[in-house]
Parts: structure tokens; C-alpha cells; sequence
């Protein structure tokens, strides 16, 4: 997420009381997570296992937890409670805005595009030409919809990311103020739920046809001319590359890649990331022809065993 206009980190640092460490006028630009930082964003971290990652990232600026050496061309923001203070951040720069009507007044939509009866369209959403909105369907604040999109009725655009920390307390949630991008020409089945970015962008690129009861995790990026059936479920920060095909019932991972013109047969779980061009099977996932080879060893066993007896 970048701010409305370019912040210094003396600022920043005021609005989450901490300590900091580089120039008053450091200049801060955004804040994002680790896997879509870029120069002039904050990234927060927590936990020492990560602290080398979030140091050498493209962030600028670190949200951390302990006084350490700050590289060169970067400044810190030392905080007791990073996770805490990068959600004042998210709230601060991104506040909730209450909805007034079922259609923002601050929504637009591009000409010949229908919305229909008890569809609701939130703040700031942005809606191409030729696009057809279905009953109940819900797009949260600032989702942005190309030309000639379908969404099914029931489907609910730019929900919370599934991203909490586990306090004594109980579970402290990250708040989520990044957006869902839908490209040209994609269609969305009927009751689908695709959760927003933390802080970037969860995106369906163009071409791209998901069927009824898809769930699409935050900050996941869908390639072109994807097919994707019917009760899948996509985990957050999954990238999926172009013509990729998941059939029913899939279930993947967090954070790994799918390679193009894969094919994931159904009820595949994709536990690691796999190359295209080649079709996968079964839970830990392999090439299906592998898999189905097994499979078919696995029902000589009984066979084989009394064999053995005699």
C-alpha cells in the first residue's frame, strides 16, 4: 500500500511512539509485507528466525523488535510490538469508511455494465465497461473490476485476509487494507470468496474463469486464461502462473508457485511448488502418471500377500 503522499519517518515513528534510527526526513512512501516490499516501503518483523530476510529486503524501512545494526541506505523503526504498530499504521493511512447506500457514491462504473438488485458495491470500487454485477453479490472498498467481468450471485470480493497472531489473550488480527484486482474478460462463479492483499493487491489477470465455491486467498496472483473448478481452495500469497488448470476440490499451500500450463487433477493437495507443462495427482503432491502407477501397485498388495502365504 502506498500513502496518499509521501510520508518522513520522523512521523512515523511519532504516530506509533517508538524510537528510530536514521534522518528525521528519511522519506517513507508505503508500508507492504515481505514478499511485494519495494524502495520507501516499511515491512514489520517480529520474530529472530526473520530478521535477516526483513534486513535484506527491498524495504527501506524495518518495523522491528530489537535495536540492531541498520544497513546502509535504510532506517529502523524499533518498536515493542511491531505487529501492533504496523496495524495502527494500516488503520492511520487506511481507515474503515462506513457504507451509506448498497452503491458508494464514490464507486464507478463503466459504461454498460449492470448491477443487479441487492448487489452491493463499496467505496472507491471501480467497475469497466460491459461488466455484469449478479444479485448479493459484495465487493468490498476499494476493489478494482476490468471490462467485461461476470461475478456470480453470492460472491464476495476484498473480504479480510486469514492472518492472526496467536497472543495469551487470544488470536490478535492483522488488519487488511490491500485490494483485490480483477482483469478483463474473467468470470466468477456463483458463492466465490476472494480475500484482499494485507497490504498489496490479491489479483485475477485476464481471461481467468473460476467456477462456483472458490476460495482465493490474500494477496495470491492468478495468471491469465486459468480454469479453475469448482470447490478449490487457494491459500494466501500463492502464485499461480498463465493457463494453469486446478480441477475440484483442490486445496494448495501457502506461498509457493504453480509453473504454466500446469494441470492439478482433483482433489490434489499442492503441498510445495510445482514446474508447468506437466499434470500432478494426489496428497503429497506428484505427476499424475507416477501417482496413478502407485495406485494401481497399492491394489496388488492383497494379491501379492497370498501369493506369499501359498
Amino acid at each position: 500500500m502506498k500513502f496518499p503522499q509521501p510520508q518522513n519517518l520522523k512521523t512515523i515513528a511519532g504516530l506509533i511512539n517508538c524510537d528510530y534510527v536514521g534522518a528525521d526526513d528519511f522519506q517513507v512512501l508505503g508500508m507492504n509485507e515481505i514478499h511485494v516490499v519495494q524502495k520507501g516501503d516499511i515491512v514489520f518483523v517480529d520474530h529472530p528466525k526473520y530478521y535477516d530476510k526483513a534486513l535484506a529486503s527491498k524495504a527501506t524501512i524495518v518495523l522491528i523488535n530489537k535495536k540492531v545494526e541498520c544497513p546502509e541506505g535504510k532506517a529502523l523503526l524499533i518498536s515493542d510490538d511491531p505487529f501492533r504498530d504496523f496495524n495502527k499504521l494500516s488503520v492511520h493511512f487506511r481507515p474503515f469508511e462506513r457504507a451509506a447506500s448498497a452503491v458508494a457514491i464514490s464507486a464507478e462504473i463503466g459504461e454498460g455494465s449492470v448491477i443487479q438488485p441487492n448487489a452491493f458495491i463499496g467505496n472507491n470500487v471501480k467497475i469497466g465497461k460491459n461488466c455484469l454485477i449478479h444479485a448479493n453479490v459484495c465487493l468490498y472498498d476499494n476493489c478494482i473490476i476490468g471490462d467485461n467481468v461476470i461475478v456470480h450471485s453470492g460472491s464476495v470480493l476484498g473480504g479480510d485476509a486469514f492472518y492472526y497472531k496467536n497472543r495469551p489473550e487470544g488470536f490478535d488480527k492483522l488488519i487488511s487494507c490491500g485490494r483485490v484486482v480483477i482483469e478483463d474478460h474473467v468470470e466468477i462463479g456463483a458463492l466465490c470468496t476472494i480475500d484482499k492483499g494485507v497490504t498489496g493487491d490479491t489479483t485475477i489477470k485476464k481471461g481467468t474463469k473460476l467456477d462456483n465455491q472458490v476460495h482465493v486467498g490474500h494477496d495470491t496472483v492468478i495468471g491469465e486464461k486459468c480454469l479453475i473448478a469448482s470447490q478449490t481452495g487457494i491459500a494466501g500469497c500463492v502464485i499461480i502462473e498463465d493457463e494453469v488448470t486446478l480441477w475440484g476440490q483442490v486445496g494448495t499451500n501457502s506461498g509457493i508457485t504453480i509453473g504454466k500450463k500446469a494441470v492439478i487433477m482433483g482433489q490434489t493437495g499442492v503441498t510445495k511448488s510445482v514446474v508447468g507443462g506437466k499434470s500432478y495427482f494426489g496428497t503429497p503432491i506428484e505427476e499424475s502418471r507416477e501417482k496413478l502407477k502407485q495406485l494401481a501397485y497399492v491394489k496388488k498388495i492383497p494379491f501379492i500377500l497370498k501369493k506369499l502365504k501359498e
